[in-house]
């Protein structure tokens, strides 16, 4: 028998009108909505749904996914389809910790609103980040530490896929280089910081003060950390392996094999569009891979699990 994964997907795939049809048809997918808002303090269905530019803005894009996301899993749950292991990209990994049952989603949103700020403030000057695409991920990664100033891997995504970050020189002479070595293409990424560097250590310590609040509460899904690309064993990991995502490289394809060795055949993708299940189809084409981003896909859903 073959086992089901729940993932969610990162900051970057957000968009208006996410997650509205659940919001007006399903009241469990409302209710989260409404709770994100108030854990916030803000009208977090308005930013979703109705035209702005904050959506865009990383203090604000956070929230916004989450609520999505978190809303769509209640309406999946509501089905009685349950993960037999669980993960996130990046901001993802906070849908994934409510899929586990490590923290409420009140406390995720209370947490994400604060990391969506404390991202924002402290991004500094001069900072950037490139897709690196069609290039062995060993030479990426040699040439990140052969450049001079900070330069480094925010994500392993999928193969032919590699996110660097650091700043802006340093991105600039490292693309100079991954481009004379091979790579196909390098794209400047439209972010508004370095992701993922240790240029946002800061931020990830102010977040663990925010943590301290915070009730961890025992994994009854087993899901798994971007950092470790492993499944976390401890209740007392979780908070400190939230601090180092921040500032840390994000090992998704990895995360992904994780799973595959043990034995994970269907890979649902909740959250705003179908990002994961691309590089799913990059990772490994003969799992069975499904999206829930509008209500309908619910009853595609149930038909197939």
């Amino acid at each position: 028998m073959g086992k089901t994964a729940f993932m969610f997907p990162g900051q970057g795939a957000q968009y208006i009108g996410m997650g509205k049809d659940f919001y007006e048809q399903i009241p469990v997918c409302k209710e989260m909505f409404e709770l994100a808002g108030k854990a916030a303090g803000l009208d977090v269905a308005a930013l979703c749904f109705e035209e702005n530019e904050q959506i865009n803005i990383t203090e604000y894009t956070q929230i916004a996914m989450l609520a999505a996301e978190v809303a769509m899993l209640k309406a999946v749950c509501e089905k009685g389809i349950r993960p037999d292991v669980t993960a996130g990209l990046s901001l993802g990994e906070y849908g994934a910790l409510v899929a586990s049952g490590v923290m409420t989603p009140e406390d995720v949103f209370k947490i994400v609103r604060k990391r969506g700020i404390y991202m924002q403030e402290a991004v500094p000057e001069g900072g950037g980040m490139a897709a690196v695409l069609g290039m062995d991920t060993a030479a990426i990664e040699k040439i990140c530490e052969e450049t001079p100033g900070t330069v480094s891997i925010a994500n392993y995504n999928c193969p032919g896929q590699i996110v660097i970050t650091g700043e802006a020189d340093a991105i600039q002479a490292a693309v100079a280089r991954l481009t004379e070595a091979g790579a196909k293409r390098c794209v400047p990424l439209k972010v508004s910081g370095p992701f993922h560097s240790g240029m946002l250590t800061g931020a990830g310590e102010k977040l663990a003060k925010e943590l301290e609040a915070v009730t961890v509460h025992e994994i009854s899904v087993p899901y798994i950390a971007n950092v470790t690309a492993d499944y976390v064993a401890k209740t007392e990991d979780v908070k400190p392996l939230l601090e180092k995502q921040v500032s840390s490289s994000v090992r998704w394809q990895q995360t992904i094999e994780r799973m595959l060795a043990d034995g994970v055949d269907t890979f649902i993708e909740i959250g705003p569009g179908k990002t994961l299940s691309g590089f799913m189809r990059k990772i490994n084409r003969d799992v069975k891979v499904l999206n829930v981003e509008k209500v309908e896909d619910l009853e595609k859903l149930m038909q197939i699990c």
